[in-house]
């Protein structure tokens, strides 16, 4: 029985006793002898000496250092072996009885380490700064708002001032501004296939050294030609099919004293078309139109983004414009908790010369108007700042009439929320949230980036063809005679005076080299010597560009494709974050109603406690204490109260963002263009 009763102890929730030692073999000698004691008690002095030994077995047992080790080990040995299976009987179950109500306190003792030394910490000098400062008594300030002319009151609504921010907030200027940015790169895009026109036109002297008899010098052994020349080319792309076309048309006026030349001075003149014409590469999509498609695009995402900044814009003006409502609603409640401080401080001192109450309630009475001016004006710069911020939101500029007025809003905080379930409000926001519409964009663009460069895997073959006419006309060169002719001119005329003096007839006149009569004259000649098409020249065929594994395509295309899949990745998490957004604030608009609902019962209830606790104290049955404490918790409250609703207002303007319909929710239409 006792090693049961021991073992039972000494194992409760598996901790280890020790004890030191000495102290261990004096129980466990004292255990030996009570279990000796026991089984032969002898005579009434026997048992008289017994439960003296219990009693000193257990007082030992007190004294035990007792720790905490995880285990119970058997330490403790009160009776020797014989005693565990014979003991029995009334005294037996007498000393289990008193044995566990003595060693109950010792078990419950908390376990505790060996204890460590700690040092003994410094004392920390603080320096006195202005150990007897009391602030000056001065009166309240008035209660007004820097810069702002209380006598001119602005009323706004929330419609008045979500058209003054749309039509002057800064970020939605800037947004505008990006559309028209994007409207000029879609034209600049656009022009790359306007035609240009280039020209130039020079005046050239050359004066050459002849190396031949053949050459037509003159006795200088040199020729000299300057010319007036002047060209022009007009050039552009073809909207379809990639093509490209080139015409070009120059005109001369040349001089010179080569003696071959039978005009002097000539006009050429020359008139070329080439177009050329891919087959494969750039024939379907070439790089002018992929910027073109981006460009459309690129305007497509910023109205997009014009869109949601206007979202961001009505949700931050509805925030402004509510937290302006809660902030002036707020301070009129701090002006009624003050007024109400005031008038219990006046009802104190009336009990108070009526001997009801003691002079430190009217002290108390005090403070509490001390406190509620504080929050008062506390209260008031909320004000200040709530009103600064919507101004900031729809003022035009810092220079507006409306810094200096003061605002009053005129619409109603009891707004309905709107009973929507989840699957609705998910469905609105994938259909109308401008980040959607973003990245759908940007997955189109994508795949026009894909579409080019697939076709810049192809190899480049060309078909070009070039039509040119020329024109010719000048004056007869009168410098001298024909150079072939003019050297036999005397062996001829000798020829013939000989051929005559022996009566024979003389040699045949040599024949005369005639030029077409179109083309001698001036410039108008040559220019309709071109124009009529009667001297041309034609060339085709077909270029051939075929680069060797192509790696840099290959590349470029390959990233597309990854390109692709990151923007897949990345609409599934903005898909999951919109969903997110939109479980949090249809659940905000849920637990603003529940908290409206709440704080105004909370309100109500304050308000019967706050009137109670008054007319308890008329009657001698409560305490100031007791009326402050209600009083405070009326004007906490009220407060509360109008926080819900206004958190309520604020919690579907938020769930209007969230599911994208902001604009139509607010009969909005936004023209960016």
């Amino acid at each position: 029985m006792i090693e049961l009763v021991t073992e039972s102890l000494l194992r409760l929730r598996g901790r280890t006793v020790l004890a030191s030692a000495p102290k261990a073999r004096n129980v466990k000698a004292q255990g030996n002898a009570l279990g000796d004691q026991l089984l032969n008690p002898g005579s009434a002095e026997g048992a008289k000496s017994t439960w003296a030994a219990i009693h000193s077995a257990l007082s030992a047992l007190r004294s035990f250092n007792w720790l905490h080790l995880g285990r119970w080990p058997r330490l403790l040995h009160f009776a020797p072996l014989a005693l565990r299976t014979r003991l029995c009987g009334g005294k037996a179950a007498m000393f289990v009885l008193v044995f566990m109500l003595c060693a109950l306190p010792v078990f419950g003792q908390t376990p505790s380490a060996s204890p460590t030394p700690v040092p003994s910490p410094q004392e920390l000098t603080v320096p006195a700064i202005a150990p007897d400062f009391r602030p000056a008594e001065r009166p309240l300030p008035e209660l007004g708002r820097v810069g702002v002319d209380m006598d001119q009151q602005r009323p706004l609504s929330l419609r008045e001032a979500l058209a003054m921010a749309l039509e002057n907030n800064k970020d939605i200027e800037v947004a505008r501004h990006n559309v028209k940015i994007a409207e000029f790169d879609l034209k600049g895009a656009r022009g790359v296939y306007d035609p240009r026109i280039s020209s130039s036109s020079y005046y050239e002297r050359i004066e050459s050294p002849i190396s031949s008899f053949l050459s037509g010098g003159g006795a200088d052994a040199s020729i000299t030609q300057t010319d007036y020349t002047a060209t022009a080319r007009l050039e552009g792309l073809s909207p379809a099919f990639g093509g490209n076309y080139r015409l070009d048309f120059s005109s001369i006026r040349l001089t010179t004293n080569n003696l071959f030349a039978a005009l002097n001075p000539q006009y050429p003149t020359a008139l070329n078309f080439t177009y050329t014409q891919p087959l494969v590469r750039g024939l379907r999509f070439d790089n002018n139109r992929r910027q073109i498609e981006i460009a459309k695009k690129n305007l497509s995402l910023t109205d997009a983004q014009f869109r949601q900044r206007a979202i961001e814009t009505i949700t931050g003006v509805q925030r402004a414009y509510w937290d302006l409502v809660f902030a002036l609603r707020n301070l009129q409640v701090q002006k009624d908790a003050v007024r109400d401080s005031r008038m219990q401080m006046e009802h104190n001192k009336r009990l108070v010369s009526e001997g009801a109450l003691a002079p430190i309630d009217i002290v108390a009475a005090e403070a509490q108007v001390a406190g509620f001016e504080q929050t008062l004006f506390s209260s008031l710069e909320e004000v200040a700042r709530t009103e600064n911020n919507l101004k900031n939101l729809i003022a035009v500029n810092r220079q507006a009439d409306l810094w200096s007025s003061s605002i009053i809003p005129t619409d109603s905080v009891d707004i309905v929320a709107p009973q929507v379930s989840l699957p609705e409000a998910l469905k609105t926001a994938m259909d109308n949230r401008p980040e959607l519409q973003q990245s759908n964009l940007a997955r189109e663009i994508n795949q026009i980036d894909q579409r080019y460069l697939k076709d810049q895997t192809k190899p480049a073959i060309d078909l070009f063809a070039t039509y040119g006419m020329v024109g010719l006309a000048g004056a007869i060169n009168g410098a001298g005679s024909n150079p072939f002719t003019a050297s036999s001119a005397e062996l001829r005329e000798r020829v013939d005076l000989l051929s005559r003096l022996n009566g024979l007839p003389g040699l045949p006149a040599p024949p005369v080299q005639a030029l077409s009569g179109n083309l001698i004259g001036g410039y108008d000649q040559s220019i309709q010597n071109l124009l009529g098409n009667k001297f041309t020249n034609f060339r085709a065929g077909v270029q051939i560009n075929l680069p060797l594994r192509n790696r840099t395509a290959k590349a470029q295309l390959g990233r597309s494709f990854v390109e692709g899949e990151r923007i897949a990745t990345q609409r599934e998490q903005l898909e999951q974050s919109i969903q997110v957004d939109v479980r949090n604030a249809l659940q905000a608009v849920r637990s603003n109603e529940a908290r409206l609902r709440a704080a105004s019962i909370a309100r109500q209830a304050s308000e019967q406690q706050y009137q109670s606790e008054q007319r308890k104290l008329d009657a001698g049955q409560s305490t100031v204490f007791l009326v402050l404490e209600r009083q405070t918790a009326l004007t906490n409250a009220r407060g509360n109260e109008l926080r819900a609703q206004t958190d309520l207002n604020k919690a579907i303007a938020e769930l209007q963002r969230a599911t994208g319909n902001a604009l139509s929710s607010n009969s909005i239409t936004v023209r960016v263009r």
